[in-house]
């Protein structure tokens, strides 16, 4: 996203704008960002039409977070099985039937569906069209509806809803192997009664690292391949070393540092040839997941032809609206982040301001997002990171504490882990936080209120933390930061005072 000088009424002045509107708004893509938008419209008692392609819900519900934490969470309990000896038990190795694995995963998207339906969305009062959605001017949407025949409506505002798709790159030879990605393995792989034996995962972001890990505690071997010099680099490297050594200790080969330069078969069997320090290797595999990022769905709306920027994101500015005041776009597809929850947040803007945005407009706001990795141990962060603050030249001072000195995670046997938090020098303002261990997604929660509202360790400190609880990092990292910065002079008076106490 990038902010972006609005000219209303120049951009437009070669289409007359209809006197009457069929609609207040048009919301192109039912994911995330489109079904909240849709959901606000409706309840702000405007006539919205919400049009998808494809699957309701979008990519989160049908190929991303829903179907990845579900593999997760049997892959974890497969883990906790062959390692039952640390909790006193005897320790199996287990048995996976991984059809019954991802038919598991499948029945967790159908529980999950009704949130998301069109029946529900219905009931909301938004109109609901299946169909690909076309741009013609500023304020037409043409329909081609999947039941056959196209529908036009005009509109006040449109908002671009469209998401994004798994990227695959260039690789000579990778289409012909039949490469899977992290949309298209749910079904892939459905029926398989084993899984697969040797894995190949491209890609060291947060998605090929949960899907290595995952495989390889179901009983792939597995390796990750990733060109830069080590995994999670949106990550410290403190909180990216404890990932990688988990996904080793999980038996992942993890081959950072390691160029895919092409792929193909020898009769029966499948290679993927990698570049490493001068020399190239090629390793076997029966399936290749391509997990390299995302790329927002940005063609076939019309956007190009009504003259809207769309180079790696749809161009907006800060209020979520491209060169024409009254087109908007969320979610993946304007950037920066690609998580679901900033969809939704973006969303409120984009509607709020689709709706109302001549009368009152609205800044997106990004100052405190979090997100969170679900390998295990999972990483979550708000706020900067310490090699943020460094290339910033942010001054800042860094408190830690080791969640390895934790009661309930030594006996809960998740003992490692570390909660590190920036905070302006000398000073209890909160800059980010970055936390590594279990649930670390959920701990997160409580910065990310304290930095939303402006309260500081201190705040934390003084709050009453449940015993024993994971959640009893976050007061022990603030009661570090405290102890370093107790005044030494008031301390000596203190002393002096308590000794003439005693006479």
């Amino acid at each position: 996203m990038s902010s972006m000088k609005q000219m209303p009424g120049a951009a437009d002045a070669q289409w007359t704008k209809p006197k009457r509107f069929d609609r207040n708004l048009v919301v192109i893509g039912a994911g995330s960002a489109g079904l909240v938008s849709a959901y606000i419209a409706a309840a702000a008692k405007a006539k919205v039409t919400l049009v998808e392609a494809n699957k309701m819900g979008g990519d989160c519900l049908n190929f991303g977070c829903v179907p990845s934490k579900a593999l997760i969470k049997s892959a974890k309990v497969a883990h906790q099985m062959r390692h039952a000896d640390r909790y006193g038990l005897e320790a199996v190795e287990p048995t996976v039937p991984f059809s019954a694995v991802m038919e598991r995963i499948h029945k967790v998207i159908a529980e999950i569906e009704p949130h998301d339906s069109v029946e529900r969305y219905t009931g909301l009062g938004v109109e609901v069209l299946q169909g690909y959605a076309k741009l013609v001017d500023p304020w037409t949407v043409e329909i081609a509806l999947s039941s056959g025949g196209t529908q036009r409506l005009t509109t006040r505002a449109i908002i671009i809803a469209t998401g994004a798709q798994p990227f695959v790159p260039p690789i000579p030879g990778l289409a012909e192997v039949g490469y899977l990605t992290s949309d298209t393995l749910w079904e892939r792989l459905r029926d398989r009664p084993e899984v697969p034996r040797r894995l190949v995962v491209l890609g060291g972001g947060p998605i090929g690292c949960e899907l290595a890990q995952s495989f390889a505690r179901l009983g792939s071997q597995v390796a990750q391949i990733e060109m830069a010099p080590r995994v999670m680099m949106r990550e410290d490297p403190d909180a990216a070393g404890f990932v990688e050594a988990s996904l080793k200790t999980d038996g992942v080969q993890v081959l950072t540092g390691h160029k895919a330069v092409a792929c193909g078969t020898d009769g029966d069997d499948k290679w993927l040839e990698v570049e490493h320090a001068g020399g190239r290797d090629r390793i076997g595999f029966d399936e290749i997941i391509v997990a390299v990022g995302r790329a927002p769905r940005l063609k076939g709306f019309g956007l190009e032809e009504l003259g809207i920027k769309v180079d790696r994101v749809v161009e907006t500015n800060e209020y979520l609206q491209t060169l024409y005041p009254n087109i908007l776009a969320a979610g993946d597809v304007a950037g920066p982040y690609q998580f679901t929850h900033v969809a939704g947040h973006q969303a409120w803007f984009a509607a709020i301001n689709a709706l109302f945005g001549d009368l009152k407009r609205f800044k997106a706001d990004y100052s405190v997002i979090p997100w969170a990795t679900f390998t295990d141990p999972e990483v979550a962060r708000v706020g900067l990171s310490e090699t943020e603050a460094k290339e910033k030249k942010i001054p800042y001072e860094v408190t830690r504490f080791g969640i390895d000195d934790l009661d309930r995670a030594i006996a809960d046997g998740s003992a490692h882990g570390f909660v590190k938090v920036l905070t302006v020098p000398g000073k209890d303002k909160i800059l980010g936080v970055t936390i590594v261990g279990a649930h670390a997604g959920d701990l997160i929660a409580e910065f990310v209120f304290a930095m939303k509202h402006g309260h500081g360790l201190g705040k934390i400190l003084g709050t009453i933390h449940i015993y024993p609880t994971l959640a009893e990092a976050n007061k022990m990292v603030a009661g570090q930061w405290r102890r370093a910065h107790i005044n030494g002079f008031l301390l000596s008076l203190l002393e002096r005072f308590q000794t003439w106490r005693r006479g």
